[in-house]
């Protein structure tokens, strides 16, 4: 395993809000969500984050840098981590990355992802220790539930999106995760 060494942010990358990760050392910048991936994001994260918190579960972010190994800094779109992973007294960290491996990860699909690409970032969350991966599809109204990168649960909008053992008690039918648009659009 080779040793990481962070060269500082581009102060270019850091003025412009651009969202990135750390690939193999390299700052990849994130190209921008649309619209609907981003109430998406935020209807699910906001969800997630008042049933986390009120249940002292742990802590539900959205779009945070998680040091997932030592050459890979990833953003989920939302995440999960369990006061098993990190006490819910524990000081948190002032640094741009978060030195954590969340239990769960949530990515909105934008129209500049591509499928290959959402793939090969699960894979790489499942190796190193993520529980479970939910990737919402806006332009199918689906939702992936992956235990693993070959074990998957597919909900439609007539489905209700359960925690399960991961969050106990959380329930949201997926029709309530879509903003109310044309199917066209």
């Amino acid at each position: 395993m080779s040793s990481l060494t962070l060269e500082p942010v581009p102060a270019t990358v850091l003025d412009s809000e651009a969202l990135f990760e750390i690939i193999d050392d390299q700052i990849v910048e994130l190209p921008p969500m649309g619209v609907r991936s981003s109430l998406i994001t935020n209807v699910l994260g906001v969800a997630l984050i008042n049933f986390v918190s009120a249940k002292g579960l742990g802590k539900a972010l959205i779009e945070m840098l998680f040091q997932i190994n030592p050459n890979r800094q990833r953003r989920p779109d939302i995440a999960f981590v369990s006061v098993d992973r990190w006490p819910i007294d524990a000081e948190l960290p002032d640094d741009a990355a978060w030195n954590v491996v969340p239990n769960l990860v949530v990515e909105v699909v934008s129209p500049n992802d591509h499928f290959y690409d959402v793939l090969s970032k699960l894979r790489e969350y499942f190796q190193n220790g993520v529980e479970q991966a939910w990737v919402v599809v806006p332009s199918e109204r689906l939702i992936y539930i992956y235990a693993s990168v070959t074990s998957v649960l597919i909900l439609d909008e007539a489905s209700e999106l359960d925690g399960g053992a991961l969050l106990p008690g959380f329930r949201v039918r997926v029709a309530e995760i879509f903003p109310k648009i044309a199917r066209g659009s």
